[in-house]
């Protein structure tokens, strides 16, 4: 009878243990997850379509900076220039 005592009473503190490791876990989700939700949604990149206005002068530009030979910062500074004035250059 003793040994049947011991074990039954193994068995209980083994339930016992392993569904406070279960509680443990799940307050650990559940406390976690609120805290995901709380932070600032991310922006949205804002898709621009461009006017067949804005590619002509895009094309002008990038044209005129092809003509003068101009390559890295040189050509965006000039295509930026350009573009500011509608497409001529500055």
């Amino acid at each position: 009878m003793r040994i049947a005592s011991v074990l039954t009473s193994i068995a209980v503190a083994a339930f016992i243990a392993t569904g406070a490791a279960a509680a443990a876990t799940t307050a650990a989700t559940t406390t976690t997850a609120p805290a995901a939700t709380t932070a600032a949604p991310m922006k949205k990149a804002k898709t621009t379509t461009m006017t067949p206005e804005k590619t002509a002068i895009s094309k002008q530009c990038s044209a005129l900076a092809d003509a003068q030979k101009l390559h890295g910062k040189a050509r965006a500074k000039f295509r930026a220039d350009c573009k500011k004035n509608g497409g001529k250059a500055s």
